[in-house]
């Protein structure tokens, strides 16, 4: 499975863009600020552009199963997770099927969706991969 999260929209508070999985635009994103390449803020910096692998564990936080990305440098315990601002997020990924200026809505619905289509590449034992980009408009 390839999923791309192409950035579009920076605030001083979240980075914002578009989850595509397998060519398919799936929904907005939510994450905290863009920094520079090395530079974190705990709790309030999104994870570097690249290319992540993505599984699925159970998270404490959530108490069950939800989409983890592996060796992301600088973070840990990074998933894909329903929230609606950059409060809710601490360097993971928001998704919602809306977006205004610094939220996403309907995170939720739009998480069901996404976390269903990564547990059936999952459960089929096909590699799940992120890639992530800074994209102008």
């Amino acid at each position: 499975m390839d999923i791309r999260l192409k950035r579009h929209w920076y605030t001083q508070k979240s980075t914002s863009g578009m989850l595509i999985i397998d060519g398919v635009t799936e929904c907005f994103t939510l994450e905290d600020c863009a920094r520079p390449n090395g530079v974190k803020i705990e709790g309030a910096t999104c994870i570097q552009p690249g290319e992540y692998i993505v599984t699925i564990d159970f998270s404490d936080r959530f108490q069950k199963d939800m989409p983890r990305l592996l060796n992301v440098p600088f973070f840990s315990g990074v998933r894909i997770h329903p929230g609606n601002t950059a409060a809710d997020t601490h360097g993971c990924i928001l998704v919602g099927t809306d977006r205004s200026h610094d939220a996403v809505w309907s995170s939720r619905i739009a998480f069901e969706k996404v976390f269903a289509k990564i547990k059936a590449a999952f459960d089929r034992q096909e590699p799940i991969c992120l890639t992530v980009t800074n994209e102008p408009l």
